[in-house]
């Protein structure tokens, strides 16, 4: 890997870190467990379709790790961590078989992956009773997941300079 796209991939994630603690920092508007906006999603939606995928994993990792480390604990790091491999996976997959007009769609995939990602842990450490939220979980999420889908579909245009 060279020094510049290693400096790239290290810009993305401290791009998606300060995504991430901002996130924090904003009231929920919407009072139900789990359902959040996922602001660091776009720059792992618009990683994907911009570089390798051992390199958005990279990106992804490091933020999780270091995000854990600032605003969470061992439990947000395995909720995190569930949901993300399993949204990354997803997105791979997807883009695999689409094309880069269809970024908004990955992300809406990746944000009901995380949702399920999470609820498998949830479920594993708090029992079936938390699959109450799901239908919720993955409302908000295609909501979600459609905000950060479109916006890292802008970003992705304007870094290209498409309009």
């Amino acid at each position: 890997m060279t020094t510049g796209k290693l400096t790239e991939l290290a810009l993305l994630t401290a791009a998606a870190l300060i995504l991430y603690v901002v996130e924090l920092q904003l009231p929920n508007p919407i009072p139900i467990p789990g359902v959040k906006l996922g602001l660091a999603n776009i720059v792992t939606v618009y990683a994907v379709y911009r570089y390798r995928p051992a390199e958005v994993l990279m990106v992804v990792l490091v933020r999780i790790f270091l995000g854990s480390l600032y605003g969470g604990s061992m439990m947000t790091f395995l909720y995190s961590l569930a949901g993300s491999l399993l949204c990354l996976l997803g997105m791979l997959l997807l883009r695999k078989v689409t094309d880069d007009r269809t970024i908004w769609l990955a992300s809406v995939l990746g944000a009901v992956l995380h949702n399920l990602g999470q609820m498998t842990v949830a479920v594993l450490i708090a029992g079936k009773g938390v699959l109450f939220y799901l239908p919720f979980l993955m409302t908000a999420g295609c909501i979600a997941g459609a905000f950060t889908g479109f916006t890292a579909q802008l970003v992705r245009n304007r870094l290209a300079g498409k309009s």
